[in-house]
């Protein structure tokens, strides 16, 4: 008891001063047992209280293209050969895109994740983003701006800057060591090296990962101290629902306690920088979601990509009730604006996984 309480304080304590989290430290964070979970979530929670006091970032997602891509990796429902029953389309329109981008800002949202499936964008996909920029900025000045293309090759990463973009999120997704399990068509080399040109062209560089694809905690880990090389600025952490239709549907392996413990070792590994927690809380998490809040410094809104989310007004509901304020508002308690947070799309048999293109 006494070693764990020991390694929690000088992880506070280290992550205060700015000095790195020991690895032998966070794995012992991830193997603690349940019954230590909320001396966990405790320690975490002063860190997140550090940096980002009582407030909360609200992210929402506009699925721009869906489904048909040639990459395979084995989480998403929109893989190459693919089953899922996921509605498919080409692009969004710029007002399309703009009305759907309005539901999620006017319900507190400050950043826009704009996200298509492929492997990578070409140069005729750049320009689309651009006209989608310019149309969402025309109505949210103000409003940050993520897209999500996939690999980028030289020279993408400026382009999309000159438009308007402000952050490229390209998820590691686990750890070096085992990423040839989840995906043949590209390696984790090249997922860095996208990450790395998006943070040399001036974007905000977003990276996470997925939990629950049957790594162990060595791999959690592992990639979490890899995002805090390279200099993730935002850190997504999602929990697989396996998609019927893709190799790892019937993948349950996740507790509500795990999946706090790997958010609570995420703020440990990078405790000034954002965490938020993605697709599969609502079923991994289940009623410890607010728990996550005290972890997590971010959310998504609403929906995620070929999927349905917790209503929007819920979201609000839980921040407002756990003593938080919306981040761009804090001046403001958080309140329940009824907001509809709808789009169309077509239900799958799983809940498909926020940005991991």
């Amino acid at each position: 008891m006494t070693s764990l309480r020991s390694t929690l304080d000088k992880l506070v304590a280290d992550g205060s001063a700015g000095i790195a989290a020991d690895r032998g430290a966070l794995i012992e964070v991830m193997t603690s047992p349940d019954e230590r979970l909320l001396e966990v979530v405790a320690a975490a929670a002063r860190l997140r209280r550090r940096y980002f006091g009582n407030r909360v970032k609200l992210n929402y997602l506009v699925n721009l293209k869906s489904g048909l891509c040639p990459e395979d990796c084995g989480y998403c429902s929109q893989r190459l050969g693919s089953t899922a029953d996921v509605l498919k389309y080409s692009w969004l329109k710029p007002d399309q895109a703009a009305d759907a981008a309005a539901a999620g800002i006017e319900a507190g949202a400050v950043r826009v994740c704009l996200v298509a499936s492929g492997r990578g964008p070409s140069d005729r996909d750049i320009e689309r983003v651009g006209d989608i920029v310019e149309a969402i900025r025309d109505r949210a000045p103000g409003v940050e701006v993520c897209a999500c293309l996939g690999l980028l090759a030289d020279g993408q990463a400026d382009r999309l800057a000159a438009t308007g973009v402000d952050a490229y999120n390209h998820n590691l997704n686990t750890s070096d060591e085992r990423y040839g399990t989840i995906c043949t068509t590209h390696d984790f080399a090249d997922r860095v090296a996208t990450v790395d040109r998006a943070k040399s062209a001036g974007l905000s560089p977003c990276s996470g990962l997925i939990a629950g694809m049957g790594e162990s905690d060595e791999d959690i880990v592992d990639v979490l101290l890899e995002l805090r090389r390279i200099g993730s600025a935002s850190v997504p952490v999602n929990f697989l629902i396996p998609f019927d239709g893709t190799p790892l549907a019937g993948t349950w392996e996740l507790t509500p306690q795990r999946c706090l413990r790997i958010l609570s070792v995420a703020r440990f590994a990078c405790p000034d920088v954002e965490v938020r927690v993605g697709a599969g809380r609502e079923v991994h998490l289940r009623s410890l979601q607010s728990l996550a809040l005290h972890v997590v410094n971010s959310i998504f809104l609403g929906d995620y990509l070929t999927s349905e989310g917790q209503a929007g007004k819920t979201d609000l509901a839980m921040i407002a009730d756990n003593g938080f304020v919306l981040e761009g508002d804090e001046s403001e308690p958080v309140t329940d604006t009824g907001t509809a947070l709808v789009r169309p799309r077509k239900r799958g048999a799983g809940t498909e996984l926020a940005p991991n293109t």
